[in-house]
């Protein structure tokens, strides 16, 4: 644990290392131990073969306060609902094409953003953008609102995007501090900060969900909702005992955990990948021009609307670009 502690600026790249070194190994902390394991028939036997036996354990506890009982902090048949509800949801058309519809705008508006920027040779943070951008997009996929992280217009928004973002740093440093359950206790330093930042996300979380409500008692075509919570909420409405206002928070938080990050730092390390490989660049340009037909000089909102599923299944090199990147 000491070694996580030492290196934890660049823990990424050190445990990258000792992965490569070791492909499996443990690490000994106080009162228990941790195997880690980089080795695919290990993560196959885990994550598929035998993945009942492998529950959250003491990560659960860390993740509690902000995760609640979302899919990344739990076990057994809550798990089983929760994958079950988000498995038969996520596959219906009607979410599948409003999703792609809120990506395109928010993929428009940053072009749109990086643009103005670059016109007036000013350096950007990419990597700040794109988090921001994913997390406009994966918002108003799970509360049907606009956030408007990325241009920052919106006073609470920006205060719940704050929130959440140093919420997630904090629950990180959890897994390196032995002593955040005291610290926990007696509120004090980054725990009385997690907590206050907890409140932020509830208060704000809570209150679309009574709004929510309350339009869908208003409206009478309710079965066209197409986010994630108004789908969920008339799930809720034939096991209102367990599908609580708490429940809903734990659930969409957790997907937009899952959606934010991993899309964001996929993207930044792939126009990393980009600058760092010029002829790469080229033919992903050129692959995009020839599968959108798109004219040289179109605007954002226009290309946006020309990659459709069928001009993406013809990118196959900006598909090998980005799992490569993976």
């Amino acid at each position: 644990m000491l070694h996580q502690l030492v290196h934890f600026n660049g823990l990424f790249d050190y445990q990258t290392s000792l992965a490569k070194k070791h492909s499996t190994y443990r690490l000994i902390m106080p009162l228990r131990s941790e195997i880690y394991t980089a080795d695919p028939v290990n993560i196959e036997h885990i994550l598929k073969t035998n993945f009942p036996n492998y529950g959250r354990g003491a990560i659960a506890e860390i993740l509690r306060d902000l995760f609640g009982d979302g899919i990344f902090a739990v076990d057994g048949e809550k798990w089983r609902h929760q994958r079950k509800l988000a498995s038969h949801e996520f596959s219906t058309k009607v979410l599948r094409e409003y999703s792609t519809a809120v990506f395109q705008d928010n993929a428009a508006k940053l072009v749109s953003k990086v643009s103005i920027i670059g016109a007036a040779r000013h350096a950007m943070d990419l990597q700040d953008m794109f988090m921001k951008s994913t997390l406009d997009s994966i918002f108003k996929v799970g509360f049907g609102v606009e956030l408007n992280a990325l241009s920052g217009s919106d006073e609470f928004g920006n205060q719940f995007t704050k929130a959440f973002d140093d919420s997630n740093v904090i629950v990180y440093w959890r897994f390196v501090d032995p002593f955040w359950k005291v610290k926990r206790l007696l509120n004090i330093g980054l725990e009385a900060a997690l907590k206050r930042n907890v409140k932020i996300i509830d208060d704000f979380i809570f209150e679309l969900v009574r709004c929510k409500r309350e339009q869908m008692k208003n409206e009478k075509l309710v079965r066209d909702k197409e986010d994630i919570l108004s789908r969920f909420l008339m799930e809720s409405e034939k096991d209102s005992e367990n599908m609580t206002d708490q429940y809903l928070r734990d659930i969409i938080l957790n997907f937009m955990i899952a959606g934010k990050d991993t899309s964001a730092n996929t993207l930044t390390w792939f126009f990393y990948m980009l600058c760092k490989y010029p002829l790469v660049q080229k033919k992903v340009v050129q692959e995009v021009i020839e599968s959108t037909q798109a004219e040289d000089k179109i605007c954002a909102d226009e290309f946006s609307r020309l990659m459709t599923e069928q001009a993406l299944d013809r990118m196959q090199y900006l598909h090998a670009a980005l799992t490569e990147t993976l």
